[in-house]
């Protein structure tokens, strides 16, 4: 293998992240987000989310009606500190999940 061919295989090579997913009421996002960035997310995606769940069938949109899906790629230990954090503050009075997956990434030190 030559230099540029090692290289170049090293560039590409992935590495193991986690995704974590919170999907809840777009009246949380505003605040959520705040505290994202306050816990240490190194950052995240939010997008407009719809579906039924035991709490009913949610429409979508940006309005305070509508549920957000938020992802945010990082560390596992990030990821179980954010993910907990959401658990204990929101799960009981809001219609919200929130999930983790093992993710690769291909540009490690942006997470």
């Amino acid at each position: 293998m030559t230099e540029s061919t090692a290289s170049n295989a090293q560039a590409h090579a992935s590495h193991e992240r986690w995704l974590l997913t919170v999907i809840c009421e777009a009246v949380l996002e505003v605040r959520l987000l705040d505290e994202l960035q306050v816990l240490g997310a190194p950052g995240w995606t939010v997008s407009d989310a719809r579906g039924r769940g035991s709490r009913g069938v949610r429409s979508a949109g940006w309005d305070n009606d509508g549920n957000v899906r938020i992802e945010v790629v990082c560390s596992r230990a990030m990821a179980k500190l954010l993910s907990e954090h959401i658990q204990q503050k929101y799960y009981a009075d809001y219609a919200m999940i929130c999930y983790l997956s093992a993710v690769e990434v291909l540009r490690p030190e942006k997470f």
